[in-house]
């Protein structure tokens, strides 16, 4: 009797102990999952050791130098290198070059400033199956060459404040024409085709005509000679708007140099430190513009986000953006999607000498 109540008890021993193996085992490989998954966590957090491109419109381009500043102090925040290329002239076949250069080196995330809506498809989609997160900022790409945009400012926004100033600095009627960038600038064809749209839906801007778009490719010196030519070829011109910022600082300077301030009336997109002297002088009595730095920064910290896997770009991720922020991915009017910095800002006597020496 007391054999087989020997042999009972080291039954129930050994299942006992079976169980608890068995439990710790199961223990152990949640604590493991655990673990791989906070490891996992960290691993999509840290951009440390990985390498970010941004490839701008053109060298020489001041707002440019800035923009690439903003990114530059992103990257260096998050511990990763940071290249910054750019064609001489502002060409999409110079930006194809120079990607596909980067596509050969191996960067792991491409930031673009476009020249070019669809040009530069073929190769963004070559670097995204290499497995470069590629995200285009402040000039857009379409929305196949893109995981997300990074846009400054509401396209409708930047039309809506371009027109209304038109319509303020002709009193309402008048001719007025449009200085732009390159004929293929994206961000700069969809200002102008707000501005259009504008023109055509609201009657409120019924007495404004847009005589001619001229376009100064983004070169002082074409700029300079397309804004004689406008102003002699249409001698009834209220207003010159010019949604860039190589342009109405070169528009600034021919005004100046021909005493129209009063005469004729410039706005426009225009960096603070260049146009800080035809807003003092009475040649533009107000102009637009956000913090270049603020662009270049905002497409850093998105670039970090996408090659992170904090987003992978669709509607509703969401992000932080080091100092600027927490910001949103939207959908964009294209089709794609994008983050936006802010409003246009409105730069005028009040308070130009404050911003000119910030950039």
């Amino acid at each position: 009797m007391k054999k087989k109540w020997l042999c009972s008890l080291l039954v129930v021993m050994l299942l006992a102990f079976t169980l608890a193996a068995c439990g710790g085992g199961e223990d152990k490989d949640a604590d493991s999952d655990a673990g791989a998954d906070t490891d996992q966590v960290a691993a999509d957090g840290d951009v440390s050791g990985k390498t970010f491109a941004i490839v701008a419109k053109n060298t020489g381009n001041p707002y440019a130098d800035k923009e690439n500043q903003g990114f530059e102090d992103a990257i260096a925040e998050a511990g990763a290198t940071s290249i910054v290329r750019a064609p001489e002239q502002p060409t999409a076949e110079g930006q194809i070059q120079i990607i596909e250069e980067l596509i050969a080196q191996g960067v792991d995330s491409l930031t673009i400033v476009g020249n070019d809506v669809d040009a530069l498809q073929p190769v963004l989609e070559k670097a995204m199956d290499a497995g470069i997160s590629v995200s285009s900022a402040d000039s857009g790409v379409n929305p196949d060459s893109r995981q997300v945009f990074v846009n400054q400012a509401g396209t409708t926004e930047i039309g809506v404040a371009l027109t209304d100033a038109v319509l303020d600095l002709t009193g309402g009627e008048g001719q007025f024409a449009i200085l732009s960038a390159t004929s293929q600038a994206t961000n700069q064809n969809a200002w102008i085709d707000a501005i259009k749209e504008l023109l055509e839906s609201d009657s409120k801007y019924a007495n404004l005509e847009l005589v001619k778009t001229a376009y100064g490719d983004d070169l002082r010196d074409k700029s300079v000679s397309e804004t004689e030519a406008l102003l002699q070829s249409y001698p009834d011109l209220k207003v010159i708007v010019a949604p860039t910022t190589v342009g109405i600082a070169a528009a600034g300077k021919v005004f100046t140099d021909k005493n129209l301030a009063g005469k004729v009336e410039l706005t426009g997109l225009g960096l603070p430190s260049e146009m800080a002297e035809y807003i003092d002088n009475g040649v533009c009595k107000y102009m637009f513009l956000w913090n270049p730095i603020d662009v270049g920064y905002l497409a850093g910290q998105t670039a970090i986000a996408l090659a992170s896997g904090t987003i992978t770009g669709a509607a509703g991720d969401q992000f932080s953006a080091g100092r600027l922020g927490d910001y949103e991915v939207v959908s964009a009017a294209d089709g794609g999607t994008e983050v936006i910095l802010g409003a246009p800002f409105k730069f005028d006597t009040s308070n130009i000498a404050e911003w000119k020496s910030v950039y």
